[in-house]
């Protein structure tokens, strides 16, 4: 996604060679010890989205991580948080917000597992029926068991309790209840969202909220 968007070139700010780094030499010459942001206060530790290569948003990482695989030439700076550096010995640094992977990295993502609560989590805690958050939730089969229907993504949904006892076994076209959002096998990405909680805006375009 967003091939087009232009990256900032690495070696406006980390202009050795890549073969003159490695971790430890790295964390020697480039002793991080400050940052600066008018009314922000951000460390070593807060979190940085990587792309690869394309643009794909694969994982989270620190700060420290991030400025690792730059130095390392490994990955280009794509966002930086603005009004916001890291300042060391040998001068000031952006503060990196996404970086973007130099080279493809073939991820094997692990297999989401089927349970309630990784339905839960892709429905976004919300009933598939009437769209209430405050009922406890269940998990409904869309077509019934007793029906023939299976255990899978697409035949799982979340609902109510009152909602599950009203569509009863029956379709919800039979209980004339209408699913506002098909249900599917997740992306990995989904998750990515659970895990991060609330996502900085310059992520937003990365992980498909735009």
């Amino acid at each position: 996604m967003r091939n087009t968007c232009a990256k900032i070139p690495l070696s406006c700010y980390f202009p050795r060679r890549r073969t003159a780094f490695n971790i430890t030499s790295a964390l020697q010459h480039h002793d991080f010890d400050g940052l600066n942001e008018p009314g922000k206060s951000f460390s070593l530790n807060a979190k940085v989205l990587i792309l690869n290569q394309s643009y794909e948003p694969i994982s989270i990482c620190t700060t420290k991580k991030a400025l690792l695989l730059l130095l390392l030439m490994k990955a280009d700076i794509v966002e930086e948080r603005s009004n916001a550096s890291i300042r060391s010995v040998r001068g000031r640094y952006p503060f990196p917000s996404v970086i973007r992977l130099s080279a493809y990295l073939r991820v094997p993502f692990k297999k989401i597992e089927l349970s309630r609560k990784n339905i839960l989590r892709r429905d976004g805690m919300r009933c598939n029926y009437c769209g209430t958050t405050h009922s406890p939730l269940t998990v409904d089969h869309i077509i019934p068991r007793s029906r023939g229907g299976n255990d899978t993504w697409e035949n799982l949904t979340t609902a109510c309790v009152k909602c599950n006892n009203r569509k009863g076994n029956r379709t919800p076209d039979e209980a004339n209840m209408r699913l506002q959002t098909p249900p599917k096998k997740p992306h990995h990405v989904l998750f990515l969202k659970h895990y991060l909680g609330k996502v900085d805006e310059a992520w937003r375009p990365y992980l498909f909220m735009d």
